[in-house]
Protein backbone atom coordinates (compact mmCIF):
# COMPACT_ATOMS: atom_id res chain seq x y z
CA UNK A 1 0.00 0.00 0.00
CA UNK A 2 2.06 2.65 -1.59
CA UNK A 3 -0.38 5.99 0.55
CA UNK A 4 1.39 4.50 3.71
CA UNK A 5 5.06 4.19 2.79
CA UNK A 6 7.46 6.80 1.18
CA UNK A 7 6.63 10.16 1.23
CA UNK A 8 3.02 9.34 2.24
CA UNK A 9 4.01 7.02 5.60
CA UNK A 10 2.52 8.82 8.55
CA UNK A 11 4.26 10.70 11.27
CA UNK A 12 3.79 9.54 15.16
CA UNK A 13 4.65 12.36 17.51
CA UNK A 14 4.29 16.12 17.82
CA UNK A 15 7.07 18.04 17.53
CA UNK A 16 8.07 21.50 18.05
CA UNK A 17 11.55 23.15 17.17
CA UNK A 18 12.38 26.52 17.69
CA UNK A 19 15.16 28.13 16.01
CA UNK A 20 15.18 26.42 12.39
CA UNK A 21 18.88 26.25 10.60
CA UNK A 22 17.86 27.78 7.11
CA UNK A 23 20.26 27.69 4.12
CA UNK A 24 19.71 30.76 2.20
CA UNK A 25 18.16 34.02 2.96
CA UNK A 26 14.59 34.34 4.77
CA UNK A 27 12.93 37.26 2.77
CA UNK A 28 12.29 40.08 5.85
CA UNK A 29 9.13 40.87 4.59
CA UNK A 30 7.57 37.57 4.94
CA UNK A 31 6.01 37.62 8.44
CA UNK A 32 3.35 35.18 9.25
CA UNK A 33 2.96 31.19 9.22
CA UNK A 34 2.42 28.56 6.47
CA UNK A 35 0.59 26.39 7.43
CA UNK A 36 -0.59 22.77 5.56
CA UNK A 37 -3.27 20.23 6.15
CA UNK A 38 -3.31 16.41 5.58
CA UNK A 39 -3.92 12.46 6.29
CA UNK A 40 -1.78 11.41 8.95
CA UNK A 41 -3.02 7.55 9.53
CA UNK A 42 -1.74 5.89 12.36
CA UNK A 43 -3.06 2.60 13.11
CA UNK A 44 -4.61 1.34 9.96
CA UNK A 45 -6.31 -2.04 10.42
CA UNK A 46 -6.22 -3.21 6.68
CA UNK A 47 -3.78 -1.31 4.98
CA UNK A 48 -4.90 -3.52 1.93
CA UNK A 49 -7.94 -1.18 1.51
CA UNK A 50 -6.66 1.88 2.85
CA UNK A 51 -7.86 5.36 1.15
CA UNK A 52 -5.19 7.95 0.96
CA UNK A 53 -6.71 11.17 2.03
CA UNK A 54 -8.33 9.27 5.04
CA UNK A 55 -6.88 9.60 8.15
CA UNK A 56 -6.30 12.02 11.24
CA UNK A 57 -5.85 15.29 10.21
CA UNK A 58 -2.51 16.63 11.20
CA UNK A 59 -1.30 20.93 10.54
CA UNK A 60 2.45 21.36 9.80
CA UNK A 61 3.58 24.73 10.21
CA UNK A 62 6.62 27.21 10.12
CA UNK A 63 6.81 30.67 11.54
CA UNK A 64 8.76 33.29 10.37
CA UNK A 65 9.27 37.13 11.73
CA UNK A 66 12.01 39.50 10.62
CA UNK A 67 14.25 36.90 8.53
CA UNK A 68 14.18 34.22 10.95
CA UNK A 69 12.58 30.61 11.20
CA UNK A 70 11.13 30.60 14.56
CA UNK A 71 9.73 27.64 14.83
CA UNK A 72 8.09 24.46 13.24
CA UNK A 73 5.27 22.62 14.52
CA UNK A 74 3.11 19.43 13.65
CA UNK A 75 -0.47 19.04 15.82
CA UNK A 76 -3.06 16.48 15.02
CA UNK A 77 -6.38 18.09 14.79
CA UNK A 78 -8.06 16.51 18.01
CA UNK A 79 -11.58 16.43 17.12
CA UNK A 80 -13.77 13.69 18.10
CA UNK A 81 -14.53 10.69 15.34
CA UNK A 82 -12.85 12.00 11.80
CA UNK A 83 -10.83 14.98 11.87
CA UNK A 84 -10.27 17.72 9.65
CA UNK A 85 -7.41 16.57 6.67
CA UNK A 86 -8.16 18.86 4.02
CA UNK A 87 -7.15 22.20 3.98
CA UNK A 88 -6.55 24.89 6.67
CA UNK A 89 -7.53 28.41 5.98
CA UNK A 90 -7.63 32.09 8.04
CA UNK A 91 -11.18 34.01 8.39
CA UNK A 92 -12.05 36.37 10.82
CA UNK A 93 -8.87 36.32 12.21
CA UNK A 94 -9.16 32.60 13.33
CA UNK A 95 -7.44 29.78 11.98
CA UNK A 96 -9.44 26.62 10.50
CA UNK A 97 -8.90 23.14 9.67
CA UNK A 98 -11.20 22.39 6.68
CA UNK A 99 -12.80 19.30 5.45
CA UNK A 100 -16.26 18.18 3.43
CA UNK A 101 -18.84 15.52 3.05
CA UNK A 102 -20.85 17.15 6.14
CA UNK A 103 -18.22 17.23 8.86
CA UNK A 104 -17.70 20.78 10.70
CA UNK A 105 -14.61 22.32 10.38
CA UNK A 106 -12.26 22.51 13.54
CA UNK A 107 -10.60 25.93 15.18
CA UNK A 108 -6.65 25.77 16.01
CA UNK A 109 -4.70 28.42 18.07
CA UNK A 110 -2.26 30.55 17.02
CA UNK A 111 0.57 27.10 17.99
CA UNK A 112 -1.67 24.73 16.07
CA UNK A 113 -3.59 23.24 18.97
CA UNK A 114 -7.33 22.88 18.45
CA UNK A 115 -9.61 24.52 19.98
CA UNK A 116 -12.39 22.45 19.48
CA UNK A 117 -15.16 21.84 16.69
CA UNK A 118 -16.78 24.72 15.07
CA UNK A 119 -19.50 25.70 12.67
CA UNK A 120 -18.00 28.20 10.19
CA UNK A 121 -20.56 28.76 7.89
CA UNK A 122 -22.68 26.55 9.67
CA UNK A 123 -26.88 26.48 8.24
CA UNK A 124 -30.06 25.87 9.56
CA UNK A 125 -29.84 22.38 7.36
CA UNK A 126 -26.63 21.51 9.66
CA UNK A 127 -24.11 22.38 6.93
CA UNK A 128 -20.77 24.07 7.90
CA UNK A 129 -18.07 25.35 5.12
CA UNK A 130 -16.66 23.00 2.97
CA UNK A 131 -12.75 22.04 2.79
CA UNK A 132 -12.34 24.29 -0.46
CA UNK A 133 -14.21 27.54 0.16
CA UNK A 134 -12.87 30.02 -0.82
CA UNK A 135 -12.50 33.87 -0.04
CA UNK A 136 -13.10 37.00 -2.44
CA UNK A 137 -10.20 39.18 -1.91
CA UNK A 138 -12.21 42.65 -3.18
CA UNK A 139 -15.20 41.48 -0.30
CA UNK A 140 -13.17 39.42 2.43
CA UNK A 141 -16.70 37.01 2.36
CA UNK A 142 -16.12 33.28 2.62
CA UNK A 143 -17.50 31.49 -0.54
CA UNK A 144 -18.49 27.26 0.75
CA UNK A 145 -20.18 24.93 -2.11
CA UNK A 146 -20.80 21.96 0.30
CA UNK A 147 -22.28 18.68 0.47
CA UNK A 148 -23.64 16.08 3.24
CA UNK A 149 -23.25 12.77 2.20
CA UNK A 150 -26.94 11.49 1.91
CA UNK A 151 -28.52 14.81 0.87
CA UNK A 152 -29.77 15.60 -2.85
CA UNK A 153 -28.67 18.84 -2.61
CA UNK A 154 -25.97 21.24 -1.85
CA UNK A 155 -25.99 24.43 -0.05
CA UNK A 156 -24.14 27.57 -1.72
CA UNK A 157 -23.21 29.55 1.64
CA UNK A 158 -21.54 33.04 2.33
CA UNK A 159 -19.77 33.86 5.17
CA UNK A 160 -18.86 38.11 5.70
CA UNK A 161 -15.76 38.98 6.98
CA UNK A 162 -16.64 38.86 10.37
CA UNK A 163 -17.59 35.28 10.38
CA UNK A 164 -21.68 35.52 9.83
CA UNK A 165 -23.54 33.76 7.87
CA UNK A 166 -25.36 36.32 5.13
CA UNK A 167 -26.47 34.24 2.19
CA UNK A 168 -27.72 30.07 1.67
CA UNK A 169 -28.58 28.75 -1.38
CA UNK A 170 -29.90 25.27 -1.64
CA UNK A 171 -29.11 23.44 -5.10
CA UNK A 172 -31.15 19.84 -5.63
CA UNK A 173 -29.38 17.59 -7.27
CA UNK A 174 -30.31 13.97 -8.14
CA UNK A 175 -27.99 12.02 -5.62
CA UNK A 176 -25.15 13.17 -3.18
CA UNK A 177 -22.27 14.29 -5.89
CA UNK A 178 -18.65 14.24 -4.54
CA UNK A 179 -18.32 17.85 -5.01
CA UNK A 180 -14.63 18.61 -3.89
CA UNK A 181 -14.18 21.85 -5.45
CA UNK A 182 -15.77 24.83 -7.61
CA UNK A 183 -14.87 27.94 -9.41
CA UNK A 184 -15.71 31.32 -8.51
CA UNK A 185 -16.28 34.84 -10.50
CA UNK A 186 -16.84 37.73 -9.48
CA UNK A 187 -20.50 37.35 -10.60
CA UNK A 188 -20.96 33.64 -10.72
CA UNK A 189 -20.64 30.23 -8.82
CA UNK A 190 -19.45 27.31 -11.22
CA UNK A 191 -19.79 23.92 -10.46
CA UNK A 192 -19.59 20.37 -11.69
CA UNK A 193 -21.55 16.76 -11.59
CA UNK A 194 -19.42 14.52 -12.59
CA UNK A 195 -19.85 11.03 -12.53
CA UNK A 196 -17.94 10.41 -9.48
CA UNK A 197 -20.94 10.39 -6.73
CA UNK A 198 -22.17 8.35 -3.79
CA UNK A 199 -24.17 5.39 -3.75
CA UNK A 200 -25.62 5.43 -0.27
CA UNK A 201 -22.28 5.86 1.51
CA UNK A 202 -19.68 4.31 -1.07
CA UNK A 203 -18.14 6.56 -3.05
CA UNK A 204 -17.44 5.57 -6.60
CA UNK A 205 -17.44 6.11 -9.95
CA UNK A 206 -20.37 5.15 -11.99
CA UNK A 207 -20.32 5.01 -15.77
CA UNK A 208 -23.54 5.61 -16.93
CA UNK A 209 -23.61 8.93 -15.39
CA UNK A 210 -22.72 12.19 -17.50
CA UNK A 211 -20.51 15.30 -16.65
CA UNK A 212 -22.60 18.27 -16.30
CA UNK A 213 -21.28 22.08 -15.22
CA UNK A 214 -24.05 24.59 -13.85
CA UNK A 215 -23.67 28.19 -13.58
CA UNK A 216 -25.48 30.00 -10.72
CA UNK A 217 -25.40 33.81 -9.97
CA UNK A 218 -23.75 34.31 -6.53
CA UNK A 219 -27.00 36.06 -5.38
CA UNK A 220 -28.33 32.80 -5.52
CA UNK A 221 -31.65 31.46 -7.86
CA UNK A 222 -31.76 28.93 -11.19
CA UNK A 223 -28.54 27.08 -12.58
CA UNK A 224 -28.06 26.90 -15.80
CA UNK A 225 -26.69 22.97 -16.40
CA UNK A 226 -24.48 22.53 -20.09
CA UNK A 227 -23.71 18.58 -20.47
CA UNK A 228 -19.76 17.36 -21.48
CA UNK A 229 -18.33 14.51 -22.26
CA UNK A 230 -17.50 12.41 -19.20
CA UNK A 231 -14.08 13.97 -17.07
CA UNK A 232 -12.85 13.91 -14.01
CA UNK A 233 -12.28 17.43 -12.23
CA UNK A 234 -9.47 17.74 -9.04
CA UNK A 235 -9.38 21.38 -8.68
CA UNK A 236 -9.81 24.61 -9.57
CA UNK A 237 -6.51 26.90 -10.48
CA UNK A 238 -9.12 30.04 -10.81
CA UNK A 239 -11.96 31.45 -12.62
CA UNK A 240 -13.07 35.31 -13.96
CA UNK A 241 -16.06 36.34 -16.02
CA UNK A 242 -15.18 37.85 -19.05
CA UNK A 243 -18.44 39.79 -20.91
CA UNK A 244 -21.44 37.20 -21.72
CA UNK A 245 -18.93 34.07 -20.58
CA UNK A 246 -16.94 32.87 -18.04
CA UNK A 247 -13.68 31.48 -17.92
CA UNK A 248 -12.57 28.55 -15.73
CA UNK A 249 -9.03 27.35 -15.52
CA UNK A 250 -8.87 23.88 -13.71
CA UNK A 251 -6.98 20.46 -13.68
CA UNK A 252 -9.29 17.23 -14.97
CA UNK A 253 -8.30 13.87 -16.07
CA UNK A 254 -9.95 11.16 -18.00
CA UNK A 255 -12.02 8.79 -15.98
CA UNK A 256 -12.91 6.39 -14.19
CA UNK A 257 -11.30 7.58 -10.89
CA UNK A 258 -10.70 5.41 -8.24
CA UNK A 259 -10.84 6.95 -4.32
CA UNK A 260 -8.99 4.40 -3.35
CA UNK A 261 -5.97 4.77 -5.70
CA UNK A 262 -5.88 8.25 -6.94
CA UNK A 263 -2.71 8.68 -8.19
CA UNK A 264 -3.77 6.33 -11.08
CA UNK A 265 -5.36 9.03 -13.25
CA UNK A 266 -3.18 11.48 -15.42
CA UNK A 267 -4.56 14.95 -14.56
CA UNK A 268 -3.57 18.00 -16.73
CA UNK A 269 -4.46 21.85 -17.11
CA UNK A 270 -7.34 23.26 -18.87
CA UNK A 271 -9.05 26.06 -19.99
CA UNK A 272 -13.06 25.95 -20.16
CA UNK A 273 -14.98 28.87 -22.01
CA UNK A 274 -18.51 28.84 -20.47
CA UNK A 275 -20.98 30.63 -22.61
CA UNK A 276 -24.78 30.86 -22.35
CA UNK A 277 -25.11 27.53 -24.80
CA UNK A 278 -21.87 25.38 -24.54
CA UNK A 279 -18.30 24.75 -23.13
CA UNK A 280 -15.13 25.33 -25.22
CA UNK A 281 -12.63 23.29 -23.59
CA UNK A 282 -8.97 23.40 -24.29
CA UNK A 283 -5.72 21.33 -23.17
CA UNK A 284 -3.33 24.03 -21.85
CA UNK A 285 -0.79 21.82 -20.46
CA UNK A 286 -0.93 18.10 -21.21
CA UNK A 287 1.83 17.23 -19.01
CA UNK A 288 0.24 15.48 -15.64
CA UNK A 289 -0.24 18.26 -12.30
CA UNK A 290 -2.49 18.82 -9.76
CA UNK A 291 -2.57 20.68 -6.45
CA UNK A 292 -2.99 24.69 -8.49
CA UNK A 293 -2.82 27.81 -6.95
CA UNK A 294 -3.18 31.50 -7.69
CA UNK A 295 -1.70 34.83 -5.91
CA UNK A 296 -4.97 35.01 -4.05
CA UNK A 297 -5.48 38.74 -4.81
CA UNK A 298 -6.28 37.78 -8.40
CA UNK A 299 -8.90 35.09 -7.38
CA UNK A 300 -11.99 35.49 -8.61
CA UNK A 301 -10.88 38.06 -11.53
CA UNK A 302 -8.75 37.72 -14.66
CA UNK A 303 -5.20 37.33 -14.29
CA UNK A 304 -1.69 36.26 -15.77
CA UNK A 305 0.23 33.50 -13.47
CA UNK A 306 -0.86 29.84 -11.99
CA UNK A 307 1.19 27.69 -9.96
CA UNK A 308 0.45 23.79 -10.08
CA UNK A 309 2.93 20.68 -8.85
CA UNK A 310 3.94 17.65 -10.75
CA UNK A 311 3.89 15.49 -7.39
CA UNK A 312 4.84 12.15 -6.41
CA UNK A 313 0.97 11.27 -5.72
CA UNK A 314 0.95 10.74 -9.42
CA UNK A 315 4.36 9.24 -10.08
CA UNK A 316 4.41 10.25 -13.81
CA UNK A 317 7.32 11.47 -15.57
CA UNK A 318 6.95 14.95 -16.39
CA UNK A 319 9.12 16.34 -19.08
CA UNK A 320 10.04 20.13 -19.22
CA UNK A 321 9.72 21.56 -23.12
CA UNK A 322 12.73 20.98 -24.51
CA UNK A 323 14.06 17.88 -21.92
CA UNK A 324 14.49 14.24 -23.07
CA UNK A 325 12.16 11.99 -21.88
CA UNK A 326 15.00 10.02 -20.14
CA UNK A 327 15.92 12.94 -17.83
CA UNK A 328 12.06 13.71 -16.77
CA UNK A 329 11.24 13.64 -13.02
CA UNK A 330 8.16 13.40 -10.96
CA UNK A 331 8.48 15.88 -8.79
CA UNK A 332 8.51 19.69 -9.99
CA UNK A 333 7.02 23.22 -9.89
CA UNK A 334 5.54 24.84 -12.93
CA UNK A 335 4.85 28.24 -13.32
CA UNK A 336 2.33 29.23 -15.70
CA UNK A 337 1.96 32.37 -18.07
CA UNK A 338 -1.62 32.02 -19.16
CA UNK A 339 -1.39 35.20 -21.23
CA UNK A 340 1.67 33.95 -23.17
CA UNK A 341 0.84 30.17 -23.33
CA UNK A 342 4.33 29.48 -21.66
CA UNK A 343 5.49 27.85 -18.94
CA UNK A 344 8.61 27.98 -16.28
CA UNK A 345 9.63 24.42 -14.13
CA UNK A 346 11.59 24.23 -10.75
CA UNK A 347 12.57 20.39 -10.70
CA UNK A 348 13.32 18.84 -7.63
CA UNK A 349 15.20 15.49 -7.54
CA UNK A 350 14.32 12.14 -7.58
CA UNK A 351 13.47 11.64 -3.99
CA UNK A 352 12.54 15.45 -3.32
CA UNK A 353 8.72 14.57 -2.71
CA UNK A 354 6.98 17.99 -3.55
CA UNK A 355 3.10 19.00 -3.01
CA UNK A 356 0.72 22.36 -3.53
CA UNK A 357 2.58 25.72 -3.18
CA UNK A 358 1.07 28.52 -2.11
CA UNK A 359 1.77 32.33 -2.89
CA UNK A 360 3.09 34.90 -0.51
CA UNK A 361 2.52 38.32 -1.99
CA UNK A 362 5.53 40.76 -1.66
CA UNK A 363 4.27 43.81 -3.84
CA UNK A 364 1.87 45.21 -6.56
CA UNK A 365 2.74 43.04 -9.52
CA UNK A 366 1.31 39.61 -9.87
CA UNK A 367 4.09 37.64 -9.50
CA UNK A 368 5.84 39.77 -6.58
CA UNK A 369 6.46 37.51 -4.23
CA UNK A 370 7.33 34.03 -3.34
CA UNK A 371 6.11 30.55 -3.48
CA UNK A 372 6.27 28.43 -0.18
CA UNK A 373 6.36 24.56 -0.04
CA UNK A 374 8.01 21.21 1.94
CA UNK A 375 9.71 19.49 0.32
CA UNK A 376 11.73 16.13 1.39
CA UNK A 377 15.16 16.23 2.12
CA UNK A 378 16.38 12.62 1.45
CA UNK A 379 20.09 13.04 2.41
CA UNK A 380 18.12 14.36 5.78
CA UNK A 381 15.41 12.01 5.47
CA UNK A 382 13.66 15.16 6.95
CA UNK A 383 12.03 17.98 5.08
CA UNK A 384 12.84 21.24 3.83
CA UNK A 385 10.57 24.82 3.80
CA UNK A 386 11.38 26.00 0.23
CA UNK A 387 11.17 29.80 -0.56
CA UNK A 388 11.40 29.96 -4.33
CA UNK A 389 11.10 33.77 -5.89
CA UNK A 390 8.26 33.67 -8.10
CA UNK A 391 10.26 36.24 -10.41
CA UNK A 392 13.09 34.06 -10.80
CA UNK A 393 11.46 30.56 -10.76
CA UNK A 394 13.86 28.43 -12.00
CA UNK A 395 16.66 29.85 -10.26
CA UNK A 396 17.99 28.42 -6.53
CA UNK A 397 15.89 28.62 -3.83
CA UNK A 398 16.16 31.99 -1.87
CA UNK A 399 16.42 29.85 1.11
CA UNK A 400 15.62 26.22 2.99
CA UNK A 401 14.17 26.48 6.32
CA UNK A 402 15.40 22.68 7.67
CA UNK A 403 12.99 20.97 9.99
CA UNK A 404 13.84 18.64 12.16
CA UNK A 405 11.39 15.79 10.65
CA UNK A 406 9.74 14.85 7.69
CA UNK A 407 6.50 16.36 6.91
CA UNK A 408 4.09 13.68 4.98
CA UNK A 409 2.72 14.37 1.44
CA UNK A 410 -0.27 16.30 2.05
CA UNK A 411 -2.93 18.39 0.70
CA UNK A 412 -3.53 22.19 0.98
CA UNK A 413 -2.69 24.98 3.09
CA UNK A 414 -2.43 28.62 2.84
CA UNK A 415 0.32 31.53 3.62
CA UNK A 416 -0.92 33.50 6.60
CA UNK A 417 0.58 36.94 6.93
CA UNK A 418 0.68 38.92 10.11
CA UNK A 419 -2.11 41.63 9.75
Amino acid sequence: MKYLEGPFAPVAEEVTAYDLPVTGRIPAELNGRYLRNGPNPLGVEDPVVHIWGMGQGMVHGVRLRDGQAEWYRNRFVRTPGFAPMVHVIEHAQRTFAMVEGGLPPAELDEELNTVGVCELGGTAEGFTAGAHSKHDPLTGELHSLSYMVGHDFVQYIVTDAGGTVIQTTGIPMTRTPFMHDFALTENHVVLWDTPLGFDGFDCRWLPERPTRVGVMPRTGGDVRWLDIDPIHVSHTLNAYDDGDSIVVDLVTAEGPFDPAGPGAIRPMLDRWTITPDRIHQRRFDDRPQDFPRVNEARATRPYRYGYSAAAALYGIPFAPEGMPPDDAFTNALVKHDLERGTTEVHGFGKDEAVGEAVFAAAGQDEDEGYLLTYVHNPLRNASDLVILSAQDFTGEPVARVHLPVRVPLGLHGNWMPDR
